[in-house]
């Protein structure tokens, strides 16, 4: 997450850090909703949709314009990549799904590219003293929740592909046989790999992106410590910068391939 912000101003390493991670909160009942992380993340899903809906737009039959060859470059890839892991009919739903989870989670990782100090001054403006996030899969509520919802759609197509009692059938007689001695092991172990999908899925993007945070806020920190540390800190910025771009596309491909993953093996038997 860029700054501009001396950090001086913010009252010292620790608090200025520690104000960049605090999140905008509001108390619902006994639930404490984190609002700059749902804001941001449904203005992002309707930009993902808008993106979608002008590419679809603007698509002809005949000579395609630079705009339409970027898109179905990018459509192919995608569709590429599901064609080599998902064995049925991808264009239904799998393939769309891994188009919007990829647009999705490539659009909220970005957002790390973003002033920290700009992006504060929104609650300061509203008359608020906390912070405000604006990367929302910096927020583990965001990553568990997208992963809990591949996780929800991996159970429901194993129960719609093998029936509810063939999917309680394999918890309890797979992999290791179906002797009633070894259904207690067999169901601990399809437990275990049931709970870890989802915290494998979700602690990977949230930590990449988190870290991304960190890495901004102690170089703008180097900036501040003076000139020729200010130029160090620009030059490592920089570089910073462009490995980051990396990241935050290679997460949202490995987000997207998890997905496809997971639903393909529900598809499967042990």
């Amino acid at each position: 997450m860029a700054t501009e912000q001396a950090p001086e101003q913010a009252g010292g390493a620790a608090e200025y850090i520690g104000h960049h991670l605090t999140f905008a909160t509001h108390q619902f009942g006994n639930f404490t909703v984190n609002i700059d992380t749902v804001i941001v993340s449904i203005l992002l899903g309707l930009v993902g949709l808008g993106f979608i809906w002008w590419a679809a737009r603007g698509a002809t039959s005949g000579v395609p314009t630079r705009r339409q060859a970027f898109i179905e470059l990018t459509f192919d890839f995608i569709d590429k990549q599901v064609q080599d892991i998902f064995h049925g009919d991808r264009h239904r739903f799998v393939a769309p799904l891994a188009l919007t989870v990829f647009i999705w989670v490539i659009l909220m990782n970005a957002m790390d590219f973003l002033p920290a100090d700009i992006v504060g001054k929104i609650p300061e403006a509203a008359g608020a003293h906390h912070g405000f996030r604006i990367v929302p899969t910096a927020d583990t509520n965001t990553t568990f929740a997208l992963a809990l919802t591949v996780w929800a759609l991996m159970i429901g197509f194993a129960i719609k592909v093998k029936g509810a009692g063939g999917f309680i059938h394999e918890l309890f007689t797979a992999p290791f046989g179906s002797n009633p001695l070894l259904w207690p092991v067999n169901f601990l172990f399809n437990l275990v790999e049931y709970v870890s999908k989802p915290l494998s899925h979700s602690l990977r993007l949230f930590g990449n992106m988190y870290a991304g945070e960190i890495i901004y806020l102690l170089l703008w920190l180097l900036a501040g410590a003076g000139i020729a540390a200010g130029v160090g800190a620009i030059a490592l910025g920089l570089v910073w910068s462009i490995f980051h771009i990396l990241i935050v596309v290679l997460q949202a491909y490995i987000f997207m391939m998890l997905t496809v993953v997971y639903v393909q093996m529900a598809h499967e038997g042990h």
